[in-house]
């Protein structure tokens, strides 16, 4: 069976020219200009990997992210403008799997398309062992992939949660802002480690109870990051 890829860019010579390039590559494709088409075709096409543009009519590429992410991890890499390195941090941040820039070159596109989809297919190969870590007044559950903070269900985006899941399962770890990037995009091609610092702080935001002084994530100066409590219990379920 063919592996799907639903395009979405607004520019008609580019869309046309990645249909043409993907089809001869063996992939099933579908396009579409408008960021509104994209949760319809979605939903109909079924695609493995959305190839999405940032800058379109309708919807743009974050709140179309947004939206997918509310109900599906599906694989997204993002289309960029060279200079935009917020839209790359912003596009990274709400869970976006990998992200190219204009212009881009033919053979990069392929590679990072197929290594983001190589990715999913071993991530769904270890789901068969499912986690469940707490943490003092702090429950992850992976089977279900929700956390709780003091009792109350908390809504990460998907790298915030891999950054935490990270760091739960690895207490007594320091991990500097380049292993997190490699960990969780699994990259280093990134090219800026701010994407980590921004990833940190949002999440401090959603599970601290004062950021100021954080008590799940810890920053240990001239590193990176640690968990800075101890797991209460780790539950291993096969």
């Amino acid at each position: 069976m063919e592996t799907k890829i639903l395009v979405a860019e607004d520019d008609t010579s580019i869309r046309q020219f990645l249909n043409i390039l993907l089809t001869r590559e063996g992939y099933d494709v579908k396009v579409v200009g408008d960021g509104t088409e994209v949760s319809t075709e979605y939903r109909n096409y079924k695609p493995d990997l959305l190839l999405l543009d940032i800058v379109m009519p309708g919807m743009d590429g974050f709140e179309v992210i947004r939206n997918i992410r509310k109900e599906s991890n599906l694989p997204i890499v993002i289309l960029t403008a060279k200079e935009d390195s917020a839209d790359k941090i912003s596009g990274l941040i709400l869970g976006c799997d990998d992200y190219i820039t204009k212009p881009f070159d033919s053979t990069e596109l392929i590679l990072r398309i197929k290594a983001v989809l190589r990715r999913v297919k071993e991530n769904k190969h270890s789901e068969n062992i499912q986690n469940i870590v707490e943490l003092p007044g702090l429950i992850i559950n992976d089977t279900r992939h929700i956390t709780e903070v003091r009792g109350q269900e908390v809504d990460l985006t998907p790298k915030e949660y891999a950054l935490l899941w990270l760091l739960a399962n690895r207490p007594d770890q320091v991990f500097t802002k380049e292993q997190i990037l490699n960990q969780i995009w699994d990259s280093n091609y990134f090219g800026s480690d701010s994407v980590v610092t921004t990833l940190v702080r949002r999440l401090r935001e959603k599970i601290e109870m004062d950021i100021s002084n954080p008590n799940y994530i810890k920053t240990v100066h001239g590193i990176g990051y640690k968990l800075g409590v101890k797991p209460l219990k780790t539950i291993d379920l096969k």
